[in-house]
């Protein structure tokens, strides 16, 4: 049993021997092979080079690159091609040789069960030059159809905002498709979306951005307010309807106002408001309507601070009753803005009345300018300036003191002349004054007694 057992064994020894040396021997003999030929699984570009040497291997690669064509895919379903020969590509040899020698020529049996894969950029180049001039040339560089992208934007309808999709267009970030294609040129990308990839100029702001629907929700505010203008028995309404035109949005979604457009709106309420100048209808002492116009009396609304005023009072986004503002103002708010405080002259008959509150405080005849020296007194209704104690009046040939001087219309005001003996009558016919109202001591004290700047002066002929 024991020589049996021995015989066996003297005969599975040399077996194993004879199996590790030709195992061996396929070893070394491969691993001699991969010194010069490319491992099992060796994948360059796409390309499979396995067992190939690097001559072997380039002239498969070269073959292949002939053929390469990069798709672009563009919006409107449109598409366009790249090839190989418009951009030059060509593989570099130093690069397949590296990779060669990169592996280790014993490592070849993992390789069996592992692809050693290669990139396309580690071998692949392309001519800058023919890059540049095959993308200047593409259709959606070159077209005249091109379309700017544009922001969301706003439509005013129905008393509110809507927001308007934005535009994508078609405008090509050259920078970006140059770096996109050659990248994908670089990797042997057979196709690029240049949406997905980002190369279009896009807008900022989409419908769905929070900036735009912030701006929408502002806009809204601004012209869902409504602002009544009020004096007297005038009244004027702002809302919606009118400042919505007066509204922009710019590039960075923020809003805008046309102060042009603000000031003409200003114009119009002006034309309401304003009294100054008017001709007035003006019921006189002896209970007759006349008209009366021309004078340096009534309201006149500051259009540039109610232009300030109004933008300021949209953006506070909240109804409000006010008045305009003005730069000058009457003493009665209203188509009546003379009120029931004023002095009325009837210069044809020569006669002034003054009334305070509606009471009749004095009245008196009085010598108006001079009709035969053409210095008559001009018709209107005018406000008092100021009054002034122990004045002297200066003219071309006169200089005249007086103790109540009441200017109205320039250097034409109510004082007393002393040097008169007589008034009313036909005397402005012929004598009268240089466009004063001379008026007796006492008719003249009293009314500057009661009398206040700003009170409106009526003056007529009939």
């Amino acid at each position: 049993m024991r020589r049996k057992r021995k015989d066996k064994s003297n005969k599975v020894i040399p077996g194993v021997v004879v199996s590790l040396s030709i195992l061996t021997a396929v070893y070394l003999g491969l691993s001699l092979y991969f010194t010069n030929h490319f491992h099992f699984g060796s994948i360059i570009n796409g390309i499979d080079v396995s067992g190939k040497t690097v001559e072997e291997a380039e002239t498969k690669l070269a073959s292949e690159i002939n053929l390469y064509t990069l798709e672009l895919d563009e919006r409107g379903d449109m598409t366009e091609t790249i090839k190989a020969a418009d951009i030059g590509l060509k593989h570099d040899s130093n690069k397949i040789k590296e990779l060669k020698d990169k592996q280790n020529p014993f490592n070849w049996i993992s390789t069996i069960f592992k692809k050693d894969e290669s990139e396309a950029s580690q071998i692949v180049t392309y001519d800058e030059e023919l890059l540049n001039k095959t993308l200047n040339n593409l259709a959606c560089i070159t077209s005249s159809n091109t379309v700017e992208p544009k922001n969301a934007s706003f439509e005013y309808k129905d008393g509110s905002y809507e927001i308007i999709d934005e535009v994508l267009g078609n405008k090509i970030n050259k920078n970006a498709l140059h770096d996109a294609v050659g990248d994908a040129v670089l990797n042997g990308k057979a196709k690029l979306d240049l949406s997905a990839s980002n190369i279009y100029e896009n807008p900022k702001y989409t419908s769905k951005s929070q900036e735009v629907i912030d701006t929408k929700n502002t806009l809204d505010k601004y012209t869902g307010l409504k602002i009544t203008y009020k004096s007297g028995d005038k009244t004027e309404v702002l809302d919606g309807s009118t400042i919505h035109n007066w509204l922009g949005v710019n590039k960075d979604m923020e809003i805008t106002f046309n102060e042009d457009k603000v000031k003409n709106y200003v114009y119009k309420i002006s034309s309401v408001f304003n009294t100054f100048g008017n001709t007035r209808n003006f019921v006189t002492t002896t209970k007759k309507t006349i008209k009366v116009s021309g004078g340096n009396y009534g309201w006149i609304v500051n259009n540039s601070k109610e232009v300030k005023d109004i933008i300021e009072a949209v953006k506070n986004g909240q109804d409000i009753t006010k008045e305009p503002a003005y730069s000058q103002t009457a003493l009665a708010k209203g188509s009546n803005d003379i009120g029931d405080t004023y002095v009325e002259i009837n210069m044809t008959k020569q006669h002034l009345w003054f009334y305070k509150n509606g009471a009749l405080v004095v009245e008196g005849d009085v010598v108006t300018g001079n009709a035969s020296t053409n210095t008559l007194t001009p018709a209107g209704t005018y406000v008092l300036n100021y009054k002034e104690r122990n004045a002297t009046l200066v003219g071309e040939d006169y200089s005249s003191p007086v103790e109540y001087w009441m200017p109205f219309n320039g250097n034409i005001g109510i004082h007393d002349a002393s040097w008169r003996n007589e008034f009313g009558k036909q005397i402005y016919l012929t004598n009268g004054s240089h466009g004063c109202v001379n008026s007796p001591y006492e008719l003249a004290k009293t009314i500057y007694q009661n009398i206040d700047a700003g009170t409106p002066i009526v003056g007529y002929y009939e």
